[in-house]
């Protein structure tokens, strides 16, 4: 995914924070936090990952499905590709 080469600063500054969300959930039940609070911290991550998600599919349709100029085939691949991410996550 080439094109996401334009972004990568915000997209792994975003990576980071979510990283940083998982160790809160990692030291809330090293200390004994009560189920509420991991609850909120683990919705937070789900939150912060579907927000990652959402950009980078986004860009990608941008890139492979709905730029000028791709082929019938490109924008194919692109669909097929992104349909099978969707699929996954979805499961």
């Amino acid at each position: 995914m080439a094109h996401l080469s334009h972004d990568n600063g915000a997209l792994l500054a975003r990576v980071r924070r979510i990283g940083g969300q998982v160790g809160a959930v990692e030291r809330a039940l090293q200390g004994d936090a009560g189920c509420i609070e991991v609850l909120q911290l683990v919705a937070a991550v789900r939150g912060a990952v579907n927000g990652l998600l959402d950009e980078i599919i986004a860009d990608h349709l941008e890139a492979h499905v709905a730029a000028p100029g791709l082929s019938d085939a490109e924008r194919a691949q692109g669909a097929e590709e992104l349909l099978a991410v969707i699929r996954r996550y979805s499961k």
